[in-house]
């Protein structure tokens, strides 16, 4: 009898770069700011590794606290000092596609993507390239400081990626927008402030809500929204707010909505971009393991990230 040694083949290694983002200046409830060292203690670069990827660990970016800085104006509260964090970040996700890894941002809240999807678009713009969008949240995240109910900035960056302001964010590494609104799709919203709706139509991005994911399901959805963030572009960063996944399979997030994403589709969402082979980063934000159940929502976000780089159940 000939014992067969079991194969990665199905798998497409990949040189993966951490980057910890521990921002927690955009949103009211702390705590967040552990988030990425939550999900190294759930086995993400071991658990990636055993799936055939050679990973290293860039550390953290320097974030201030809240203790150390003011507020400054209260429509977009510590807008310096995330902007100042996000363009370091942008930086060094640059640097990590040029050295030919793929970037895994760990937030931290939702305000760091203006860097993460800055330090993509910079890259393929010097290719004379444009990136695509798939922004899967609970949360459209496109306030400006005028719409803003909060003043928190956490609900800002979709509006900088997307060159609406604030400026200050909008426009890292001189230019805007880091993405075309008919390659930017949004999947599973379901709580979008009055006015944010105005700003979603204004933008003319493409918009799944959770209402689609139900009547459609959750395959034809995320297909749908890889073509359209696919179109003319040399693949799409995926912007992944747990908060997207229902509260009962990801109770440590800041903003839990009810009514989201099953484990099973959340999942089933990763898969199916692992399948396309297009996603040129990714980065998982918001988890927050001060209100988290024995770091739950830290393990799914490893789990979701392995589906997302080809994990498959068979």
């Amino acid at each position: 009898m000939t014992i067969t040694t079991p194969t990665l083949s199905n798998i497409s290694p990949k040189k993966i770069r951490v980057i910890g983002v521990p921002l927690d200046l955009g949103q009211s409830r702390r705590g967040v700011d552990m988030g990425p060292s939550a999900v190294r203690v759930a086995g993400l670069e071991a658990r990636l590794e055993a799936l055939g990827h050679v990973v290293e660990d860039g550390g953290n970016i320097a974030v201030a606290i809240p203790e150390q800085k003011e507020e400054g104006q209260a429509n977009a509260k510590y807008l310096k000092e995330i902007t100042a964090t996000c363009t370091k970040h942008a930086e060094l996700v640059l640097k990590t596609i040029e050295s030919g890894q793929v970037p895994l941002a760990l937030g931290g809240d939702h305000s760091m993507a203006a860097g993460t999807v800055a330090g993509v678009a910079e890259y393929y713009r010097r290719q004379s390239e444009r990136v695509g969008l798939i922004w899967i949240d609970a949360h459209a995240d496109i306030n400006t400081p005028e719409s803003s109910p909060s003043g928190n900035v956490h609900g800002m960056p979709l509006a900088a990626i997307l060159g609406l302001g604030p400026p200050e964010l909008a426009n890292i590494f001189h230019f805007a927008p880091k993405v075309e609104a008919d390659n930017c799709v949004l999947v599973g919203v379901r709580d979008i402030d009055a006015i944010e709706k105005h700003n979603v139509r204004r933008a003319g991005v493409e918009v799944f809500t959770m209402r689609d994911i139900d009547e459609r399901g959750m395959r034809t959805v995320i297909e749908e929204a890889l073509r359209m963030a696919g179109r003319g572009t040399a693949g799409y960063h995926v912007s992944l707010d747990m908060d997207w996944v229902d509260p009962e399979d990801a109770p440590g997030v800041g903003t839990p909505v009810r009514g989201g994403a099953t484990y099973r589709e959340a999942h089933l969402a990763m898969e199916i971009i692992a399948d396309h082979g297009r996603m040129l980063s990714l980065e998982i934000v918001e988890v927050n393991p001060v209100i988290d159940e024995h770091n739950r929502t830290a393990d799914l976000a490893v789990e979701l990230t392995l589906s997302a780089f080809g994990k498959k159940i068979l």
